[in-house]
């Protein structure tokens, strides 16, 4: 017997109901999402913007890499599930059809691998690597691409640098050697101490950030992912911080209620014990 409240999905239309679809699938929380956006939904939902999901948009990006370095896998899903959400979400608001963009992102593979689903063959992953840029440029017109294009002016300050850099260097534009990149490192230093005492604040921003752009370039020379570097070190701080609260709990104090000098000496105690490697 026909229902007469049932409808079909649209493809085309991304704002039409979808049909009945079993819980756990794509489109079921697809149409979880246009139940939170129509008549009756979600008022918080209702108010949201592309602009005004940005930034959760990149939390949970941050929060699936922390499930990665907690190597929790049912962390891991559980962020996959809040990234995706996100997607939903934004794709719902562009008014651009689920299937649109699973249909591009798959043509966009098949025509990326023809070596997987094509006729061309490959020796190795590099060959791969050398046909992914070449298929990419032929998708751009034949148009030659800039070193530096294509490095997300939104990635975080410090992998940018890192990429940056990596990109220039390939074309040769590089310090030879350690000794070079160190004396840079100086060099900046000098410059940074310089604007301080001349007092002008826009000299100081600028010559600080000279100064990061150098450092991450010299972790870049030694073999180091200067980003990668900062977490590990930011780890430590933490995991430090917290022994050091957690001495002054057991005396009664808090940080605020404590001297420097004994925090030092929880910190270096913190140190000893290998809080933090």
């Amino acid at each position: 017997m026909h229902d007469e409240h049932h409808h079909s999905s649209d493809p085309d239309d991304p704002t039409a109901p979808p049909a009945a679809a079993p819980p756990g699938s794509l489109e079921w929380l697809v149409g979880l999402m246009q139940r939170l956006l129509g008549p009756g939904g979600c008022p918080w939902d209702q108010q949201q913007t592309l602009a005004s999901l940005r930034p959760f948009l990149v939390e949970e990006t941050y929060e699936l890499l922390d499930a990665l370095d907690e190597n929790d896998l049912e962390h891991h899903a559980e962020e996959l599930g809040d990234l995706l959400f996100q997607i939903i979400f934004q794709a719902a608001l562009a008014k651009t059809s689920m299937e649109r963009i699973i249909r591009g992102i798959g043509e966009k593979l098949i025509r990326r691998h023809p070596h997987v689903f094509g006729e061309e063959v490959v020796r190795d992953a590099q060959q791969v690597k050398v046909n992914w840029e070449r298929i990419k440029r032929e998708e751009r017109g034949g148009r030659p691409r800039g070193t530096l294009e294509g490095v997300p002016r939104s990635m975080p300050a410090l992998e940018r640098a890192h990429r940056l850099a990596k990109r220039a260097a390939r074309v040769g534009f590089d310090w030879p050697d350690l000794p070079s990149v160190r004396a840079k490192v100086d060099e900046e230093i000098g410059e940074l101490e310089a604007a301080a005492a001349s007092g002008e604040p826009s000299r100081v921003a600028h010559e600080a950030g000279d100064l990061l752009f150098a450092v991450a370039q010299w972790a870049r020379k030694l073999g180091l992912d200067p980003d990668e570097t900062l977490r590990a070190a930011n780890r430590r701080f933490e995991a430090r911080f917290a022994h050091i609260e957690a001495r002054l709990l057991e005396a009664g104090k808090t940080p605020a209620e404590s001297s420097l000098e004994e925090m030092d000496r929880f910190w270096d105690d913190a140190k000893a014990k290998g809080i933090g490697t």
